[in-house]
C-alpha cells in the first residue's frame, strides 16, 4: 500500500479542517443543504431554523471544496441589510469574494455597465421617489395629491410593474383591487400612463423599470446574455416566497438554459402579496425543476417551545375556503423548537385603546426590570396608525423607545444633520484622537440631545433617541478600540458613519421597537407584544377574500415568530375610554387561547374594575 506523500496529507488536513469549520456545527438537515451544490435545490425553512446559516455555509463549503468560483457566484436577497448581513457572514467563513446583492442592486450593476453597448448613448437617470413626479402627473390630471394619495398611488404603480402590467394591460388587471382614495380603475390607469410619460420625456428610469429594462436586454441580445451567463454560475436565492413575476422572469433570464439554482423560502411567511410578492414559484419549484432536492428546516433554534407551541396552532387551524387559491395552500412546517421551555404566553384584554397601551407600559416596564434590554423588547401592531398611543404611553412611562419603519434611519434630518458636522470636525480634526465620545457630545448638543432623557412629546423623544444611537456607537467603537489597544479618531468615526449610511446598516438604539409586523419581518426580540388584536384590525377590515383572510393569519404568524421567549397578546374593546364595548377579540386567537368569554354589557363597569392604579397593570389578565 503506497503512503500518501507530504503533500498530500497537508492537503488532506487542510480539507478536513475547512470540513470541520463549515460543516461541523450544522444539524442534519442544514448539513444537506450545504453539501448539496449540484443542481436544483429548493429550502423550505421555518421561521428561527437557521437558514441564512445553511445557505452561506452551502456557498462557503462550495468554494471551499473547490465547486464554486467565489467570483461567479450570486447570491441574492430583498434589503440591503440582508445582503450585507450575507456578506460579512462568507466573509467570516473564508468567502469574501462572493457577490450577495439585493434584485436591484445586481440588475442595476449590469444594466450601467451594459448600457452603451445594448442601448447607446448616456444612461437615463434613477428615480430614488415616485412622489415628486406622481404629484405633478397627477396635478396635471386635477387630481389629489395629498401625501397619503400619492403613497398609495406609488405602491399601486409599484405592484402593477413588477407583475408586469404596462398601462395598456393594467385595467383589466386592476378590477378587483382596492383603488387609492379618490380614484378609480380607468383614472389610475391614465395616471400610470402619465407617470410613463414624464419619465421618458426627462429621461429618468425608476426601480421597477431596472429590473423590466435588465429583463429586455437579456432576453434580446445573446451577447451580452452570454456574457452575463459567463459571469455568474451558481445562484442562491433567499426569502424565495417573496418573489414578484417581474423577479422571477429576471432569474429565468440569468439563469439561461442552467439549473444551479438554490432557493429558500417558507410559503407561511408571505405577507407581501400587495407588493406583487408570491408564494407560487416556491410551492411550484419541483415541478418546474424535476428532480430538484427539497430540504426542509424545521428545527427552530429561536423561540421557546411554548412560543412555537402558539405559532404551530394558529397555523394548523388554517382552511381551505371556496374562492381560495389553491397553490397558496401548501401544508405549513410544523416547527420543532430545540430551546429550553419557557413562559407561557400572556394575553391582557382591556376596555380601550388607551389602556391597552398603558398596560403594555407598565408591562414592559416589569421585564426591564426583570434585566430584559429594552432593544430587546418590541411592540408590534397592524397599522402604523396604532403606533401613536404607544408612543405616548412610553414617553409617559419615561421609557425609551424607536419607531421601525417610518424612516429609514440614515434618512432622517437630525442624523443627515449630524453626519455632516462630523464629517466636517473629522477635517479639520484630521488625525487628531482626542476623547472622540465627548466630541460627539459636544456637536449633537446642538442638535437637541442632552444627557439627560426629556420628558417631552413623542417627536422629540424619537429624535432624542436617534442622536443618542450616534453616542452609544461613538461609546462602544472607542471602548473597542481601547480593547484592542488603538484609540478612536473622529475621522474613524466619521468613516464608519459614512459605511453603515451607504449599506443601511442603523446602530442599535437601546429603546423599545415599535413596527408593524410588515416592517418587523426577518427581526427578532426577547419579548414580543402583539397589539391590537381585534376584529377590523387582525384581520385588517378591508380583508375580505379567502386569500387576503389567509394572508392577515400568515401575517400574525410572523409577529409570533419574531418572539424569543415572551409573548403577549393584547386587544381593547373599545378605542376610547368610556366608549362602547363592542369590539371582539380576533378570530385567529381562537386556535392559540381558551374560549371566549361572555361578552361585557356594562361598559362603565368594566372599565371601572380595570381602571390603572398606581403600580399595576390596568388590564383584565387572564394569563
Amino acid at each position: 500500500m503506497t503512503e500518501p506523500s507530504a503533500e498530500q496529507s497537508t492537503q488532506g488536513s487542510a480539507e478536513s479542517s475547512a470540513e470541520e469549520r463549515i460543516l461541523g456545527g450544522l444539524d442534519p438537515e442544514q448539513r444537506v443543504v450545504a453539501t448539496t451544490l449540484h443542481g436544483p435545490v429548493c429550502v423550505r425553512a421555518g421561521a428561527g431554523t437557521g437558514k441564512t446559516r445553511a445557505i452561506t455555509h452551502r456557498i462557503a463549503w462550495g468554494i471551499a471544496s473547490g465547486v464554486y468560483t467565489p467570483q461567479k457566484t450570486l447570491a441574492l436577497t430583498f434589503t440591503a441589510r440582508a445582503a450585507n448581513e450575507m456578506r460579512q457572514r462568507l466573509h467570516a467563513l473564508g468567502a469574501p469574494g462572493v457577490q450577495a446583492r439585493t434584485f436591484h442592486s445586481a440588475a442595476l450593476r449590469q444594466l450601467q455597465y451594459f448600457w452603451p453597448q445594448a442601448v447607446g448613448g448616456p444612461p437615463p437617470g434613477l428615480v430614488n421617489h415616485k412622489a415628486r413626479l406622481l404629484t405633478e402627473a397627477a396635478q396635471g390630471m386635477r387630481l389629489t395629491t395629498d401625501r397619503a394619495t400619492v403613497r398609495d398611488v406609488a405602491a399601486e404603480i409599484e405592484w402593477a410593474k413588477v407583475s408586469m402590467y404596462t398601462p395598456d394591460t393594467y385595467a383589466p388587471a386592476a378590477q378587483d383591487r382596492d383603488m387609492p382614495a379618490g380614484y378609480d380603475v380607468r383614472t389610475m390607469q391614465r395616471l400610470y400612463q402619465s407617470y410613463e410619460d414624464l419619465k421618458a420625456d426627462r429621461h429618468l428610469i425608476d426601480f421597477e423599470d431596472v429590473l423590466l429594462i435588465t429583463v429586455g436586454i437579456l432576453e434580446e441580445d445573446e451577447r451580452i446574455a452570454a456574457a452575463v451567463h459567463a459571469q455568474y454560475r451558481q445562484f442562491v436565492v433567499d426569502e424565495y416566497q417573496d418573489v414578484s413575476p417581474l423577479q422571477q422572469r429576471l432569474l429565468d433570464a440569468w439563469l439561461g438554459s442552467r439549473d444551479d439554482l438554490c432557493v429558500v423560502g417558507d410559503a407561511s411567511q408571505t405577507i407581501y402579496s400587495f407588493t406583487g410578492a408570491t408564494s407560487r414559484h416556491l410551492l411550484e419549484f419541483p415541478s418546474r425543476h424535476p428532480g430538484a432536492a427539497v430540504v426542509e428546516l424545521i428545527r427552530d433554534y429561536r423561540s421557546t417551545p411554548q412560543v412555537v407551541n402558539t405559532a404551530n396552532r394558529l397555523l394548523a387551524a388554517r382552511r381551505p375556503l371556496p374562492g381560495s387559491t389553491p397553490d397558496t395552500w401548501a401544508t405549513p412546517l410544523r416547527l420543532v423548537s430545540q430551546r429550553p421551555a419557557g413562559p407561557e404566553p400572556a394575553w391582557n384584554e382591556y376596555p380601550d385603546d388607551e389602556a391597552e397601551a398603558a398596560g403594555v407600559a407598565v408591562r414592559i416596564q416589569d421585564l426591564i426590570d426583570d434585566g430584559v434590554a429594552p432593544h430587546e423588547i418590541a411592540v408590534l401592531f397592524r397599522t402604523n396608525g396604532q403606533s401613536q398611543a404607544f408612543e405616548a404611553a412610553l414617553a409617559d412611562a419615561n421609557i425609551g423607545f424607536q419607531l421601525r419603519g417610518s424612516e429609514r434611519f440614515f434618512n432622517r434630518p437630525e442624523i443627515r444633520q449630524a453626519i455632516v458636522q462630523i464629517r466636517s470636525a473629522a477635517r479639520t480634526a484630521g488625525a487628531d484622537r482626542a476623547d472622540v465620545p465627548q466630541q460627539v457630545r459636544d456637536m449633537l448638543g446642538s442638535l437637541g440631545y442632552t444627557e439627560r432623557t426629556p420628558r417631552s412629546d413623542s417627536a422629540t423623544r424619537a429624535k432624542w433617541e436617534s442622536l443618542r444611537a450616534l453616542v452609544a456607537l461613538a461609546d462602544s467603537m472607542a471602548q473597542r478600540a481601547v480593547q484592542q489597544g488603538e484609540t478612536l479618531s473622529l475621522a474613524g468615526f466619521a468613516q464608519e458613519l459614512e459605511r453603515r449610511a451607504t449599506t443601511q446598516e442603523a446602530p442599535v438604539m437601546d429603546g423599545v421597537t415599535l413596527a408593524s409586523m410588515h416592517s418587523a419581518k426577518g427581526l427578532e426580540w426577547d419579548a414580543v407584544f402583539l397589539v391590537g388584536l381585534s376584529e377590523g384590525l387582525m384581520p385588517i377590515s378591508f380583508a375580505d377574500t379567502p386569500d387576503a383572510m389567509d394572508e392577515e393569519r400568515r401575517l400574525l404568524y410572523v409577529g409570533i415568530t419574531r418572539a424569543r421567549e415572551h409573548l403577549v397578546l393584547s386587544w381593547s374593546l373599545s378605542r376610547t375610554p368610556g366608549g362602547r364595548p363592542n369590539r371582539a377579540r380576533s378570530r385567529f386567537l381562537d386556535a392559540v387561547l381558551p374560549p371566549r368569554r361572555a361578552p361585557r354589557h356594562d361598559a362603565a363597569a368594566a372599565a371601572k374594575r380595570v381602571r390603572p392604579r398606581p403600580g399595576r397593570d390596568p388590564g383584565t389578565t387572564t394569563r
